[in-house]
């Protein structure tokens, strides 16, 4: 009986197993069609891309109508049979610039060398005006259109600027280069991160040029600077020992204030004991010269006294006999002067009475004193013949009455005075012979 049951039960087990293995062949096979369906309308967008799903409109940031949307970063599914998907690279570009023969302001071919960072923006609105410009273009097409338009800025640039300023500050260069380019890579829907220059050059070496003359500048200065140095080190040390030499002066100075100080205050000390001494001497002196000075005040009045005696008693006693002797000359003088007013009184009746022969005689008078003063000067003079010539007795026996004249004028001259002319001609002269 349990044999019979067991056998009976044994295909509807076979069945369910079977229903089993079928259930899940089926499962697994819609799950791995579901799995399929999923990766086909489910994209997973890295960091470094955009998804862009074209299909359907939508209103964008800017409010423009754009038949697409865009993901970044995330996940997003695609409708079937509407959108369609595509990837967009946000890495770096790297981008090498190079100009050739680009004419700077002056005229001088410069060649340039520059590297450049573009890439997609990763932001809207850029990212739309990059997605209408380069979606599906390929990258060497994107980096050739960025290339160019660098270049074509860059010889825009290099027209403004002198080769001096391009070369001396690069970055100066650079950065006017990249908010030229950024204006034009923006509307090209493109970023610029970065914008280096490598090298400046030219092909007629005015650069060069430039190098040496800067190159010659700095030696230049390089030499005035070592020459200003070793200058200013002279001067230093000349400084040096000029303070050297003034502090050993001023040393030197210091002690001989201090040494005429010693002696200052030595001649200060000496000079109260010589003060003392010569006071004291002084007063030595004083008492000494006041002592002389008595001595001369009895001295003087001995000397007066004496004066007195031997001098002044005798001469009062002289003046008064010569006040009496001179009192006696006078009146003899006076007596005289009397008998000589009357003497010459009488004489000068008697010449007015006697007319022309007085005149002679008063004349001869005068004349015996001048011949003395003349025969004098003559010293010894020997006579031998005296001739008296009659100057205005003319006519015969002129002569003869002119003697006679002489003769009788020579008588009154000695009856009026008492002088004997021919006697005195003869004592002064000698006698005359024959």
């Amino acid at each position: 009986m349990n044999i019979l049951t067991t056998t009976t039960h044994l295909p509807l087990l076979g069945d369910a197993v079977e229903a089993l293995a079928t259930g899940a062949a089926v499962l697994v096979l819609a799950a791995i069609v579901l799995v399929l369906v999923v990766k086909r309308i489910l994209y997973v967008c890295q960091p470094n891309e955009v998804l862009i799903f074209s299909g359907r409109r939508r209103l964008t940031g800017d409010g423009r109508v754009a038949g697409y949307r865009i993901i970044r970063g995330g996940r997003g599914v695609r409708i079937p049979l509407i959108e369609t998907v595509d990837r967009m690279d946000l890495t770096n570009m790297i981008i090498e610039v190079t100009v050739r023969n680009a004419y700077s302001k002056g005229g001088i071919p410069l060649s340039v060398q520059g590297v450049a960072n573009i890439k997609v923006p990763g932001t809207e609105p850029l990212l739309n005006n990059c997605l209408e410009r380069f979606l599906g273009r390929a990258r060497p097409e994107i980096m050739k259109i960025a290339r160019e338009t660098l270049e074509g800025n860059l010889r825009g640039v290099l027209a403004t600027l002198t080769p001096e300023q391009v070369n001396e500050d690069k970055e100066s260069f650079a950065a006017q280069l990249a908010t030229e380019a950024e204006q034009d890579l923006n509307r090209l829907g493109l970023e610029l991160d970065t914008l280096k220059i490598q090298n400046v050059t030219d092909e007629v070496g005015y650069l060069d040029a430039i190098g040496r003359k800067i190159s010659a500048k700095i030696r230049k200065d390089a030499q005035v600077a070592e020459a200003n140095a070793r200058a200013s080190a002279a001067e230093q040390k000349w400084m040096n020992t000029r303070e050297a030499e003034l502090a050993k002066i001023s040393a030197a100075i210091e002690i001989s204030v201090r040494e005429n100080e010693r002696r200052l205050a030595d001649a200060r000390t000496k000079r109260a004991a010589m003060i003392a001494r010569e006071q004291a001497e002084v007063q030595a002196m004083m008492a000494q010269a006041e002592a002389e000075l008595a001595m001369q005040d009895a001295r003087i009045e001995q000397v007066r006294l004496q004066l007195d005696a031997d001098i002044l008693r005798p001469a009062e006693a002289e003046l008064k006999a010569a006040e009496n002797a001179a009192r006696g000359e006078a009146a003899k003088i006076v007596e005289k002067g009397k008998a000589t007013a009357t003497v010459l009184t009488d004489l000068a009746s008697k010449y007015r009475a006697s007319g022309a022969a007085g005149r002679d005689i008063l004349l001869m008078q005068k004349l015996v004193p001048l011949l003395d003063s003349l025969a004098g000067t003559m010293g010894d003079l020997k006579v031998n013949r005296l001739t008296v010539l009659g100057g205005d007795q003319a006519g015969p026996g002129g002569e003869e009455r002119l003697a006679k004249k002489v003769l009788r004028y020579s008588e009154e001259i000695k009856a009026a005075t008492g002088i004997d002319v021919p006697e005195l001609v003869k004592k002064r002269f000698g006698p005359t012979p024959g």
